[in-house]
């Protein structure tokens, strides 16, 4: 048999995989600071969250292209609610944000085209643009008293063959809001290039000080393609509902090549359909339960780390995740087995297209008390193993 070199990944099971595995297998303790599935991090969901499932309407095979009316008109509701102006046509509702960027991946892109997305960043993007002959490069994010977007650094990756840029907002891991000046400089990339912007904003109601600003808005003379769905939004993974929202410039014409993408394989389930607008509604109970887990773990992470000045926690605006970066003096593999003989799971920073030695990144959404647990035995073993002092001063640090 001949597979295809889109799919020619090494799918044997890495180091700290099969570590965890047998740690696992043998039934010794893991404080888990990797956790990113609210379903499994005790929070409490209404007890009838499921019968919006058995509504009449998702007995009724009605194949829409761009997702139910009633579905699409509740995603407007919520981007209502954030201040921008979206209409149900401008919807397009698909399985996952993952098949959303695909979809825009196909709609902008030929065989070899390329794609700019800052880094660091989630390393989910390289797996989709491979299956869809994509090529992703890289744009570094600065961090100076906190993460800065580079325009220089995103003018220097663009070639010819270059169709889009993409932004995370808030950025995954880093918690980098994108601002209104680095909107509008990117914005200028587009128009000067002719490029368009797709912008995930999952995280986006998870802002430490209040929600911020949604791409859905619009910027001006810019194709913009924002995606977003309930995994984050409702804390409901599982459910595998998300939509794009399409605006700007030539969006009437994107959004009907889109309808054409979206009918070849009509993914999108009627009793989803039906619920998503009662689920997106009560969206509130779970993002405060969600808001005050993540504040509070990172306040116990900040206590924690004042016993270790060798370890600094990165500035973070929003978003479940925290940047620490430590003393470079071995490979974070390393660091990431040894912490798993302590009992403690983390994140190496290079998962995320972070240098090799030096970072690590943790989940602000598990169990509080676990939480606890896992930060303590983190703190004591690079306490212990690591040592060295720290200023407290965090120089400019660039990420490629």
């Amino acid at each position: 048999m001949r597979f295809s070199q889109r799919t020619g990944w090494n799918t044997e099971e890495s180091a700290l995989a099969r570590a965890h595995r047998l740690r696992t297998e043998a039934g010794l303790p893991i404080a888990d600071l990797t956790a990113s599935n609210p379903t499994r991090c005790g929070f409490d969901y209404p007890g009838d969250l499921l019968a919006s499932l058995a509504q009449p309407q998702a007995f009724d095979y009605d194949p829409q292209p761009r997702g139910g009316l009633a579905a699409r008109q509740a995603v407007c509701r919520y981007y209502a609610d954030a201040g921008a102006a979206v209409g149900p046509e401008q919807v397009v509702l698909t399985t996952g944000t993952s098949e959303a960027y695909s979809y825009l991946f196909r709609l902008l892109c030929d065989p070899g085209s390329e794609i700019v997305i800052p880094h660091p960043g989630y390393p989910l993007f390289d797996f989709l643009a491979a299956l869809d002959d994509v090529v992703i490069l890289g744009a570094p994010l600065l961090y100076d008293h906190g993460w800065q977007i580079d325009p220089r650094g995103f003018r220097h990756a663009l070639t010819p063959r270059t169709r889009a840029l993409v932004l995370v907002h808030p950025n995954n891991p880093t918690g980098h809001f994108t601002k209104p000046w680095e909107a509008e400089e990117l914005a200028q990339l587009c128009r000067e290039f002719d490029l368009s912007l797709i912008v995930d904003e999952v995280f986006l109601d998870y802002g430490f000080e209040g929600r911020p600003w949604s791409f859905a808005s619009g910027l001006e003379g810019v194709p913009v393609f924002v995606v977003s769905g309930l995994s984050k939004i409702a804390g409901l993974p599982q459910m595998k509902a998300a939509w794009l929202v399409a605006t700007g410039p030539q969006a009437g014409a994107a959004l009907d090549r889109l309808e054409v993408i979206a009918d070849t394989f009509l993914s999108m389930n009627a009793p989803v359909q039906a619920a998503l607008p009662a689920w997106l509604a009560g969206r509130g109970d779970i993002q405060a339960q969600i808001r005050r887990r993540v504040a509070g773990n990172l306040g116990e992470l900040d206590r924690q780390l004042a016993q270790a000045p060798a370890v600094n926690r990165l500035m973070v605006e929003g978003g479940w995740y925290a940047v620490l970066r430590i003393p470079a003096l071995q490979p974070d593999e390393q660091t990431v087995l040894a912490l798993l003989e302590q009992g403690v799971w983390v994140h190496p920073g290079y998962f995320f297209g972070m240098p090799a030695s030096g970072w690590l990144v943790v989940s602000l959404l598990g169990p509080m008390e676990e939480f606890g647990d896992g930060v303590t035995l983190l703190v004591n073993s690079l306490r212990t193993h690591q040592g060295g002092n720290s200023t407290g001063h965090q120089p400019q640090v660039i990420v490629e």
